[in-house]
């Protein structure tokens, strides 16, 4: 089941908070969405999920139309709102249980959906204590809980791990890649870190626009072939220049040097070859890849001559 947005635009009064923005989201894919706080993220995720109404352009999931078919599609898809709505007077498996008649589960499909989501989440030890009392990780839990209790095949995660200290990180980490083995998601966050560890395919956000949308890999090297080359010895940097695929050379310090080949191309047996040829020793070859936190840097860092009004 997939996710398609067409053209979305949210206008409030004068202010553009999602400008014309356009993605699709394949089934089974885990997407990371990107962007500073203001970006225009949780107003987009807000209109996948039928929660507010776009100015302009559609959003589809499972081919059906959030405005024209509200109901069904809140049947299809589970959210976790950025600041996780609970009631805290209530416990774990009332809660639970409460959410799960909400999403129209019979009876018994209840009992066991609940029982389900309690072991899946790490709930057991907590199901029985009221909400409030739990801690901002087991809280998170819940709303996970409560987002997979009608088992959708869509999950919107809103900064899903936002305030959580370094383990509850790696224990909500491994359950929301758990979940999603068979699931569509897409799930705003701030820790790159999660990117990496969850995701294949990164869209980014700035100011109510799209300004990045590939695979993880591809935006880590940068949209560049780029090789870092070290040899033992000193080496002509015309010679290397002169290698068949080699669009471009840059010294470095010492013997090393910054390789950027041709669109398409792999220079790299090429360059092992070079070496072979003129009796150098090639002491180091890698690919040279960007950071995702100077990657979004350069995606939302906007002139101001650039910025929306």
């Amino acid at each position: 089941m997939s996710i398609k947005v067409t053209h979305l635009s949210k206008q409030y009064g004068q202010q553009m908070a999602v400008d014309d923005i356009s993605f699709d989201v394949n089934q089974g894919e885990i997407v990371g969405f990107l962007g500073p706080n203001g970006a225009g993220k949780s107003t987009t995720m807000k209109i996948i999920t039928g929660f507010l109404p776009p100015t302009e352009g559609t959003a589809l999931v499972g081919g059906e139309s959030v405005v024209d078919h509200p109901m069904s599609v809140k049947k299809k898809v589970g959210y976790l709102p950025e600041h996780n709505p609970l009631y805290l007077d209530m416990y774990v498996h009332e809660y639970l249980h409460f959410m799960a008649g909400i999403f129209g589960l019979s009876s018994s499909k209840k009992t066991n959906r609940v029982a389900e989501m309690i072991h899946l989440c790490g709930l057991a030890d907590e199901q029985n204590k009221r909400i409030g009392l739990l801690s901002k990780g087991f809280r998170q839990r819940v709303g996970l809980a409560q987002a997979l209790i009608h088992d959708p095949k869509v999950l919107i995660l809103d900064e899903p791990t936002s305030g959580l200290d370094p383990n509850q990180l790696v224990e909500i980490r491994k359950l929301i890649k758990t979940v999603s083995k068979d699931k569509t998601v897409l799930f705003s966050t701030h820790i790159l870190q999660e990117v990496k560890a969850l995701c294949d395919r990164v869209i980014v956000i700035n100011k109510g626009r799209i300004v990045a949308d590939d695979r993880l890999d591809t935006l880590l090297l940068g949209g560049g072939n780029y090789l870092i080359v070290e040899f033992a010895n000193e080496v002509n940097e015309h010679d290397l220049a002169l290698i068949e695929g080699v669009e471009q050379v840059k010294k470095l310090e010492n013997f090393r040097f910054q390789v950027k080949g041709l669109p398409g191309s792999d220079v790299r047996p090429k360059l092992v070859d070079f070496a072979h040829r003129q009796n150098l020793s090639l002491i180091g070859l890698k690919q040279e890849e960007n950071s995702l936190e100077s990657i979004f840097s350069q995606l939302t860092t906007v002139d101001q001559k650039n910025e929306l009004p």
